[in-house]
């Protein structure tokens, strides 16, 4: 069994923490006006690149020299880069997730519950990581994301990924569950990430099964409205508790 990461940790006691002020509205929303660019056209193009470097090389200083010669730029170029091979993980992370509202589509009219939305989209952003060749190498990014240093900006984009997924999905709850949903979703999905690091099962079904019986132990803690598949609002301290029982270390 998977042993979670720092991040992992981080982020469930972050989500025991008391809610500093109730929620009276979402916060920003891509519908609402168009997000700045994250990147320069001149950082997209040489991480972008570099990427395809990172199989051979991982998430290393030679991966970003190399995407920034395919780009057509010098290797000074990557003084672009302050936080060096961080940059490129992070690059992944944003695109990533920017890309799954293209790359799942739920069927107008189809009724499907908001608890499948959010498993599709978490096993659509975890096979990205096969798709685009990084998987491999994963580990590696993710010693990068624990440097104390690098854990607040990590821990924030991992946020960003569970809201992300909780809106595409159609949550719409404005209330104090809104809070913990997100970082039980968020310490579901990094745990399933790092399992997938050292799943050898063919097409990673492994993981697959991993994500749904974390799934089922949150949906078993927190319960189900309706029959929709809205999680409702669940603690810190349940998440800790099943992953425990299930014989995760945290």
């Amino acid at each position: 069994m998977a042993t979670p990461t720092r991040l992992t940790r981080t982020l469930i006691r972050s989500s025991l923490r008391p809610l500093s002020k109730p929620i009276t509205a979402r916060h920003y929303r891509a519908h609402d006006s168009p997000p700045p660019a994250p990147f320069t056209p001149a950082e997209s193009a040489i991480l972008s690149a570099a990427l395809s470097h990172v199989p051979a090389n991982g998430f290393t200083s030679t991966a970003l020299r190399l995407g920034a010669r395919d780009a057509g730029y010098l290797d000074a170029s990557t003084n672009l880069f302050p936080r060096g091979a961080f940059d490129l993980v992070n690059y992944h992370l944003v695109t990533q997730r920017l890309a799954l509202k293209d790359a799942v589509q739920f069927p107008a009219g189809e009724r499907i519950g908001v608890g499948k939305k959010v498993r599709t989209l978490a096993l659509a952003r975890l096979r990205a990581n096969e798709e685009v060749g990084v998987v491999g190498r994963w580990g590696e990014a993710l010693a990068l994301m624990v440097q104390p240093t690098l854990v607040p900006a990590s821990l924030a984009e991992l946020a960003r990924l569970a809201d992300e997924m909780w809106f595409l999905a159609g949550d719409t709850a404005v209330d104090s569950s809104w809070y913990t949903k997100r970082a039980s979703l968020a310490t579901v999905y990094s745990a399933t990430e790092v399992f997938m690091t050292q799943d050898q099962s063919a097409g990673f079904k492994d993981t697959e099964r991993f994500l749904d019986a974390r799934l089922e132990d949150v949906m078993r803690v927190g319960g189900f409205l309706g029959g929709v598949g809205e999680w409702v609002g669940y603690t810190g301290h349940s998440v800790v508790n099943v992953l425990r029982s299930k014989g995760v270390r945290i």
